[in-house]
C-alpha cells in the first residue's frame, strides 16, 4: 500500500494517511471484509510511525470505511459509506467522475493548502472580534476587508476607491449578482469557447442568449468578436484575462486593447473574471486598468480556501449601490467573519507569503509537466505562464480510448464537451498542473504515446 506521502506539505501527515488509504481502497476495488496489512507493515513501507497510521485507521473507523476487530487489525468495512453524494456542480465543471487521480480538477490539492497561518487568523478573530461572529456583514462588506482589496488593486495599476469595491460569497457569487442586476432574460452575451461551465449553466437559468467567441492563446478572437457585436449587438462579454479556464492562456496587450475598443463601440459591457490573479508570476495587463468602465471580479477562494468563501466587485460606484442592494435582498449578506479572516491574513501579509509560495511550487510542476506531455507527444494550446492549467490533446483521436487508458493508470479526464458552451465534444483536455506530476498521471502520458497510431 503505497499512500505517497508529502512531507512538505502543510497538511497533517495523519490527514495525508487516512485520503491516501481512502482513495487506495476505492481505486483498488478492494473487497468488503478484505483485512488490510498490519499497522506495522504500513507504517515501514511509507516510512511512518506506527502512531500516525493508528489514529489515520481510527479514523476511518469513524468514517464507517474501516472496522476493527480485537487481535484482527483493520479491514475494509463490510457496508461502506454512500461516498457517492451529489456531484452536481463538479460535473458542471469538467464532468469529473468520482475517484482516481482527477486530472482536470479546477483547484490546488488538498495537500497544498497551508493551514497554520489561517486557523491562527481564525483564532485571534475569534478572540478579539466577537461582532464578526454573530453579526451579518455591512452591505459593501467589512471596511477593513474592502481597503485591503483596493490596495491589492491598485499593484496591478487598477484604481479604486473603497466604495467602488463589493465583497461576495467567492466569484460564482459575484457573477449570479451581476447576471440578476445587468440582464434579463432573451438579452444576448458573448462567453468565449471553451470557457467556464458554471457561468454557461448561471446564464442559461436566467434565459439569456450565448454567443461563442473562440479563445486563442492570445485571447479572444477580434475578428470573430466584431462579426458577433454586429450582427447580435449583446449586451455584455464574460472574459477571463490572465490564466483562462481552461486554456491557461492570457490576454496579450494588443488583444486587449481591440477589444476594449470593439466593446466601447458597440455598447457592450464588459465583465473581467479574473480569479486566478494571485496565481500570475507578474502584472501582465487587465481590461479594468485601461478602462474604468469594466467590470472587475475578483476571488480569493482558489488560492485560501475553497470554504472560506471571499469574492469581490470592483465597479463604478453606481453599480456597486445596486449590486448591494440585490445581494441584501438576494442573501442578507455574506459572512462577517470570513471577511475578518481574510483581512487579518492580507494586514499581516501572510496571505502574500502563500501566494508566493503556491506560484513558485507551480513554476515548478508546470515545467515538469510541459516536459511530460512534450515527451507524450501531445499537443499545447499555447506555454502557460502561470495559474493552474494546460490545455492540451494527445494524438490519439478516439476520446473513448483515451479515457479507457486514464483510467486503467488511474486517472479521471474532464468529460469530452465539458468547456463548451454547447456541449460540443472535442480532443481537448484542461490538465491541472499541481496533479500533472503525480505518478499515475505520468503513467497515463507514457501509455498514450506508447499507444500512439503508427503513420505509414
Amino acid at each position: 500500500m503505497e499512500l505517497r506521502i508529502d512531507r512538505q506539505a502543510m497538511v497533517p501527515v495523519v490527514q495525508q494517511i487516512v485520503d491516501g488509504m481512502t482513495d487506495w481502497i476505492l481505486r483498488s476495488g478492494v473487497a468488503p471484509s478484505t483485512r488490510l496489512p498490519s499497522v506495522r507493515q504500513i507504517a515501514r513501507s511509507n516510512l511512518l510511525s506506527q502512531s500516525c497510521v493508528v489514529e489515520a485507521c481510527e479514523r476511518l473507523v469513524a468514517q464507517g470505511l474501516l472496522s476493527a476487530r480485537q487481535g484482527s487489525g483493520f479491514m475494509v468495512a463490510a457496508a461502506r459509506p454512500d461516498t457517492g453524494c451529489c456531484r452536481g456542480l463538479a460535473a458542471i465543471d469538467g464532468g469529473l467522475a468520482e475517484g482516481g487521480l482527477q486530472l482536470g480538477e479546477g483547484g490546488l490539492p488538498q495537500s497544498w493548502r497551508e493551514s497554520d497561518d489561517l486557523s491562527y487568523a481564525i483564532r485571534q478573530v475569534a478572540r478579539t472580534d466577537m461582532a464578526s461572529l454573530f453579526n451579518y456583514s455591512s452591505p459593501l462588506g467589512l471596511p477593513a476587508l474592502r481597503e485591503q482589496i483596493v490596495k491589492r488593486l491598485r499593484l496591478i495599476d487598477i484604481q479604486a476607491r473603497d466604495e467602488q469595491v463589493l465583497t461576495t460569497a467567492g466569484a460564482s457569487h459575484a457573477l449570479d449578482l451581476l447576471v440578476r442586476t445587468l440582464l434579463k432574460a432573451g438579452d444576448c452575451v458573448v462567453v468565449e469557447n471553451p470557457g467556464y461551465a458554471p457561468l454557461f449553466e448561471l446564464l442559461r437559468l436566467h434565459g439569456v442568449q450565448l454567443l461563442e467567441v473562440r479563445r486563442t492563446p492570445s485571447g479572444p478572437d477580434p475578428q470573430a468578436l466584431e462579426a458577433l457585436l454586429q450582427q447580435f449587438r449583446p449586451v455584455a462579454m464574460f472574459i477571463n484575462s490572465h490564466h483562462h479556464n481552461p486554456t491557461g492562456s492570457c490576454l496579450a496587450p494588443g488583444v486587449a486593447q481591440q477589444i476594449l475598443q470593439l466593446c466601447n463601440a458597440h455598447a457592450v459591457q464588459l465583465i473581467e473574471d479574473d480569479v486566478y490573479a494571485d496565481l500570475h508570476n507578474g502584472n501582465g495587463i487587465r481590461l479594468a486598468a485601461l478602462d474604468e468602465r469594466v467590470i472587475y471580479v475578483g476571488s480569493f477562494s482558489k488560492t485560501l480556501s475553497s470554504s472560506l468563501r471571499v469574492g469581490f466587485i470592483c465597479a463604478e460606484q453606481p453599480l456597486i449601490a445596486r449590486l448591494a442592494r440585490v445581494k441584501m435582498i438576494s442573501s442578507m449578506g455574506v459572512s462577517g467573519f470570513n471577511e475578518a479572516v481574510l483581512a487579518s491574513l492580507l494586514a499581516s501579509g501572510a496571505y502574500r507569503k502563500m501566494v508566493q509560495r503556491q506560484r513558485q511550487r507551480l513554476n515548478t510542476d508546470r515545467a515538469a509537466a510541459l516536459q511530460a506531455l512534450e515527451d507524450a507527444d501531445w499537443e499545447v494550446f499555447g506555454k502557460p505562464c502561470g495559474g493552474l492549467f494546460i490545455w492540451a490533446r494527445s494524438l490519439l483521436s478516439d476520446p473513448a480510448r483515451l479515457h479507457r487508458q486514464a483510467q486503467s493508470s488511474g486517472v479521471r479526464l474532464c468529460a469530452p464537451g465539458a468547456f463548451s458552451p454547447n456541449g460540443e465534444a472535442d480532443e481537448w483536455q484542461r490538465i491541472n498542473v499541481a496533479y500533472a506530476c503525480d505518478l499515475r498521471a505520468r503513467q497515463f502520458f507514457r501509455s498514450t504515446r506508447a499507444n500512439r497510431p503508427q503513420t505509414f
